[in-house]
This record gives structure tokens, sequence and C-alpha cells, in this order.
């Protein structure tokens, strides 16, 4: 009769090849190592064969790096090969500086212009030869600016309207000299010749200057023989208690060198006297 068997009697089941070999000793975990490398490497590489390929992004600026490159080096290498090509070519000769010989003329050397000729002769001299000469029977008053026929700037400008500002005015109109002359007749006449010259370095201020003048409300006609010539007839000044102030002007220019002519009376001036000065005046320049 079968006994029941005891836990302890049961006996563990031992695989064939342990209980075949019972001396052989079992595998370490370093000899096991190389066994599951090889066998993840073969899992991993059938996984990346079965699984989907994806194409590898394309690095950006290569191309246009390449493109740069390739033009800075053909520039360089263009200029370098100018340089070379210059090198070897022969200087061009200049043409030369030096001029030929002129011959000196002999003989005495030409005469210097007349007065006729040059009107520099008779500007640069003595401007107040160029004045008309006071009349006989007239007087030089008092109160004339003229110093020896000469004025300078400052008493040219104070003869003036708005002295002070056509002080600077002449300075900048590049003002030289200027010569008069002055002469009464009895209680009421008076008239003045002036000669104003400029150095017009810069400007033509004489012409500037013979057609600058303020002659609103008047009558006017043309000098002859003068492009800018102008003989102007005002209308009277009249004020309660004084005699009527008429007054006439004439104006023109001759190169450098401005006109100018006033004539003051208590009664009109005829056309013919103011036109008379200003045709006698300019004839003399």
């Amino acid at each position: 009769m079968p006994t029941e068997e005891s836990p302890a009697s049961v006996s563990t089941p031992v695989p064939a090849a342990a209980a075949a070999e019972p001396d052989e000793p079992a595998a370490s975990a370093e000899q096991l190592a190389p066994v599951m490398s090889e066998s993840a490497e073969a899992e991993s590489s059938v996984e990346a064969d079965d699984a989907p390929s994806v194409p590898r992004a394309r690095r950006r600026g290569r191309t246009t790096l390449l493109i740069a490159t390739a033009a800075v080096l053909g520039l360089v290498a263009g200029t370098c090969a100018g340089y070379l090509v210059q090198a070897d070519r022969a200087p061009t000769e200049l043409p030369s500086l030096s001029q030929p010989v002129v011959a000196q003329a002999k003989g005495p050397g030409p005469e210097p212009l007349s007065a006729a000729q040059d009107h520099r002769v008779k500007t640069d001299g003595d401007l107040r030869k160029l004045l008309l000469p006071r009349p006989k029977g007239t007087k030089v008053p008092d109160w004339a600016p003229e110093r020896d026929g000469w004025l300078d700037l400052a008493v040219y400008a104070g003869e003036l309207e708005h002295s002070d500002r056509v002080f600077g005015d002449l300075v900048t109109a590049e003002f030289r000299r200027a010569a008069g002359v002055t002469w009464t007749v009895g209680s009421t006449y008076n008239a003045s010749v002036r000669l104003v010259q400029y150095r017009q370095e810069e400007n033509l201020s004489a012409s500037d200057q013979a057609g600058g003048w303020d002659v609103d409300d008047t009558s006017s006609w043309p000098v002859p023989g003068a492009s800018d010539g102008m003989v102007y007839l005002f209308k009277p000044e009249r004020k309660a208690g004084y005699l009527p102030l008429y007054k006439a002007q004439a104006t023109a220019s001759r190169g450098d060198i401005a006109m100018e002519i006033w004539i003051y009376d208590s009664k009109p001036i005829p056309k013919s006297k103011i036109m008379d000065l200003a045709k006698r005046q300019m004839e003399r320049l």
C-alpha cells in the first residue's frame, strides 16, 4: 500500500545537462555578456531594417559659401594678374613741361595808352579834377560837406537818408573814395555834384548805386550818352509857414564811378538845367 510521501522526500527536477555533466562549472556573467550583446545587436539591426528610411536633412548655406569664396578668389586673382600685366609694360612718356624759348623783342616798348584809350588813366588820378567846375558868380556855402573837395565814407553816408544803414551798404559795395563840389546862388538855390568811386572787385557797384535811388512820384528822362543815366524832377514838398521845396536829381555811372547831382530851389527847376549839368559831367568822365 502506498504511503504518502512527505514534502522533504519530493525531489526537484534537474536539467539533463546538469545531470549528465555534474562536474562542468556553470557559465559566469562575463561569459554570457558577449552573447547577450550579439543578440541585442542582431535584434536592433532587424528592427532598423524593418523601420521606414528617413532622408537626412541637407545642411544649408554651403552652396552660397562656395559661390562667395569663388568670387573673392576670382577678384584677388584678377587684381594680381592686372598688376603683373601692368608691371611688365614700359612706362608711358609724359609730355615735356618746358616751353620753347621766346626771343625777346628789341627796341623801345610801346607807349602807354592815352586817357582817351584807357579810362583808368583818368579815374586812378585825382578824382576832383573830373568834377564840373563851380560856376562863376556862385558861392561855397558854409555847410558844404566837402573838405578840400573830398568826402570820406562817414561824411558821404551822413548826407543821405538812413545814414546808419547806408554806411553798412557802402562798405558792402566796396566804397573807395568820393569827391564833390557844392555851390549856391542867392538864398534858395543850391546844387551839389558827387563822384563816388568803388573798388568793384566782386560786384558792379557803381552801376548798382546809380540805379538804386528812391524816385517815386517823379518825372524822368534818360541822359544821352549814358546807358543807365536818368534825370528826375520831384513833386514839390509843401509845409505850412515855409516856401515850397523843389528838387531835381541826376544819376549815371561810367566804369567804377557813380555820378550824382542834386539841385534844390524854392522855384520850379527846369528840366534843361539839370539835364545840362548831367551831360556836361558825363562828358568829363
